[in-house]
């Protein structure tokens, strides 16, 4: 009987690479779904009684749009997606394990030892990095997203790519235009890896220990990734949801020109208009901060406001 392989531990820059991959071939196929989840977030913004109603659920989004618009349409913000993916699971993947192995070593355990705390610290950690690096991205992904020449919804900010966009918001906003709502990504993506990556670790390493699939079986992957999916699906979309609504909010549509923001608290705070202050700086028009678009949202629209675009 032949010695069971030991699984191959991969760097961090191997880990990155295989994470942002991942990534990128997972939003190809859910991106016209994320297009669907930012229009339903931002019809009917404030509007008491729900305002005029574009569209009627996810799947007439996708069809109106691809009618409309066409495939491009469907795809609309594909590129940016694909490196905010990049930056946000690259770093979450390759960042997690070296983090947890640190904080590990700090508190005086073996660096592979599976501690619950650790790696809740740890997945918070990675989380974070991957947020705050990814975070310009998705502010013009959500914009792109959002914007529709058919059926608008919400503000509406036109860039002809994603370098266009950058630009633009950095030359009307500066590097505070960039870094829009990231507060509130830092804590949606902390929260979600926290749970996330753990899950998924604990998961693998007790398939393995305990002789129910070998490391480098594709089942062992697959089934650790469904269990830690689904342990974090609850929470995302009962409190996740309603972070992901502000989000949209923010972005900017009007610089007295015509940009915008996207996240409904992150939507919303991304997309809103904005103007500027006494004080020269450029502000939202709709909402403070993300409590404030909470808050906001649930006096016009209710409960059911926060939960807009839940797929």
């Amino acid at each position: 009987m032949s010695a069971q392989k030991k699984p191959v531990a991969i760097s961090t820059t191997e880990g990155f690479v295989c994470g942002g991959i991942a990534a990128c071939i997972a939003v190809t196929i859910s991106n016209p779904a994320e297009v669907a989840k930012t229009r339903l977030q931002l019809q009917g913004e404030l509007a008491k009684g729900g305002g005029v109603k574009v569209y009627n659920n996810a799947v007439d989004v996708i069809r109106k749009t691809y009618v409309n618009e066409g495939l491009r349409g469907v795809q609309r913000g594909l590129g940016p997606a694909y490196v905010y993916q990049i930056l946000l699971n690259g770093s979450r993947l390759g960042f997690y394990e070296p983090i947890r192995h640190s904080i590990n070593q700090l508190a005086g355990y073996s660096a592979e030892t599976q501690i619950p705390f650790t790696s809740v610290l740890a997945g918070g950690l990675s989380g974070a990095i991957g947020a705050s690096l990814g975070n310009p991205l998705f502010l013009i992904k959500a914009r792109m997203q959002a914007y529709s020449p058919a059926l608008p919804v919400g503000a509406q900010h036109y860039y002809k790519n994603s370098f266009d966009a950058l630009s633009t918001i950095f030359r009307a906003e500066r590097f505070r235009g960039l870094v829009r709502g990231i507060d509130a990504a830092i804590l949606r993506t902390s929260m979600g890896s926290s749970v996330q990556l753990p899950s998924y670790n604990f998961t693998k390493t007790q398939l393995v220990k305990n002789g129910i699939l070998p490391a480098d079986s594709t089942w062992t992957f697959l089934l650790s990734s469904t269990i830690s999916g689904a342990s974090n699906l609850p929470r995302k979309c009962l409190a996740m949801q309603p972070a992901d609504t502000v989000n949209l909010s923010g972005i900017s549509p009007r610089l007295g020109t015509n940009t915008s923001h996207r996240f409904q608290a992150l939507t919303r705070m991304y997309n809103q208009p904005t103007i500027r202050g006494p004080d020269g700086r450029l502000q939202g028009t709709l909402y403070r901060n993300p409590i404030d678009c909470l808050w906001k949202t649930f006096q016009a629209e209710g409960v059911r406001g926060w939960y807009k675009g839940t797929l």
